[in-house]
């Protein structure tokens, strides 16, 4: 399962990301967080498993808005 959501995230960062896939429309990235959230998602599914690691991700996309400054945050 692992493998599968890590396929999946790198096929949307590599094709659908606004901030390094094919779709981006300027050279760097629009992400608040660093490291975007898809890294953060894919890092947290490498470190702990599909089941938390996309609860994870899912919990830092909810934090994203627009009025987010932009800051590191690390997955721990």
């Amino acid at each position: 399962m692992r493998k599968i959501v890590i396929s999946t995230i790198n096929f949307y960062q590599k094709f659908l990301s606004l901030d390094t896939g094919v779709l981006s429309l300027k050279k760097g990235t629009t992400c608040v967080f660093y490291p975007t959230c898809s890294e953060y998602t894919k890092q947290a599914v490498s470190k702990y498993g599909a089941t938390k690691g996309l609860f994870m991700g899912f919990r830092r996309i909810l934090r994203c808005h627009p009025w987010q400054k932009n800051h590191i945050d690390p997955l721990h």
